[in-house]
């Protein structure tokens, strides 16, 4: 494979062209499944990791492949993304209107390593149980048919933004006890929060910094809250749950509280919309589910593989290490394809069918 496929894969507009960027990954797989993705401008260098198994060893040995946020996190910075950041890092409070700040030097769990991670995991923990969940699948039920009933009647509908982004984000507020009326703010903070490489979601630093704002503002207000009045929500949860006999820092509370939402919005959505272009272009499929909705289960696993709605993840390594055949440096940043390794050959006997 050239160079230049390679270099490709650290631009964002690639991936708009699904079917070429699983032939890159699938010659990647089968030619140099470690393969080295030189420095672009403005894009650091580093490992394109595209078999399954080697992604579940990488991603099972945090000792070894470290996804903490002072050094780099899980995500490899375009140079968009990262003038963001150092924006937002240089700005100070009032420039954010009060919290920027602290956005910006906490750290979410998912950029955590053990036993940091399992420390700040365990606080929300209890609200994930089989038996909470259990217990709000009529709620989720009653909103599906809330929300199929809305759009019945219309004979068309633009799918993601009138359901797959619907039904989580009524969930989501349902999770945190925050009113469904807010819902509209979170899905709008969220979208920001992960859209600095996205042109359609791109917005001028002015705009990121009043967002930053009153996303601080709004999670400090359900705080101050929980704190007077808990509940059995998560963000009473992570208020008056203590780590090592401490109250959760008022930084990683805040980068908690993103997590949460952008979690629960971008990758149901994913799923959700992913999967339903997956049926309509598979009918046979569909019919298989109408006929036998036993086999759902199982599908939602399939569409989960097939759509890949996390694309990646980062590593970086803490010392020299080998991966396959490749020594890896410390300090070498690794991306977790999990769009390749979702296509496997040696895992999947035909892993292109659905």
């Amino acid at each position: 494979m050239n160079d230049q496929a390679r270099l490709a894969l650290s631009e964002p507009e690639t991936f708009l062209d699904q079917e070429a960027v699983h032939q890159i990954f699938t010659e990647l797989r089968r030619d140099d499944p470690v393969a080295w993705c030189p420095e672009t401008d403005g894009g650091l260098g580093f490992w394109s990791i595209t078999k399954y198994d080697d992604i579940q060893a990488i991603s099972k040995n945090p000792k070894v492949f470290s996804s903490d946020r002072l050094l780099g996190g899980i995500t490899l910075e375009s140079a968009e993304m990262r003038r963001r950041r150092q924006n937002l890092e240089n700005a100070s409070k009032d420039e954010v209107s009060g919290g920027g700040s602290i956005i910006t030097s906490g750290s979410s769990m998912i950029m955590m390593d053990p036993p940091t991670h399992t420390q700040h995991r365990r606080m929300v923990a209890p609200g994930f149980t089989p038996g909470r969940l259990n217990a709000l699948i009529p709620e989720i039920r009653t909103r599906c048919v809330e929300i199929l009933e809305n759009i019945a009647g219309r004979g068309e509908c633009e799918f993601v933004s009138a359901v797959a982004a619907e039904l989580p984000i009524q969930m989501l507020a349902e999770l945190l006890g925050v009113e469904q009326e807010d819902r509209k703010k979170l899905f709008e903070w969220s979208n920001i929060m992960i859209g600095g490489d996205d042109p359609d979601m791109r917005i001028g630093r002015d705009e990121v910094m009043a967002v930053f704002g009153e996303l601080f503002q709004y999670s400090v207000a359900l705080r101050t809250s929980r704190q007077e009045n808990p509940g059995d929500d998560l963000i009473s949860m992570l208020v008056n749950t203590e780590m090592n006999g401490e109250p959760m820092e008022l930084a990683d509370y805040v980068s908690a509280f993103i997590l949460l939402v952008v979690a629960g919005n971008e990758t149901t959505r994913n799923s959700i919309s992913g999967g339903i272009l997956a049926l309509s272009q598979h009918p046979e499929e569909r019919q298989k589910l109408i006929d036998d909705p036993s086999l759902i289960p199982d599908a939602i696993d399939e569409i989960i593989r097939w759509v890949a709605p996390v694309v990646y993840m980062r590593r970086t390594a803490l010392e020299d290490t080998k991966v396959g055949e490749k020594i890896i440096k410390k300090g070498d940043r690794l991306a977790l394809w999990y769009m390749s390794g979702n296509r496997d050959e040696d895992k999947w006997d035909d892993p292109f069918s659905f």
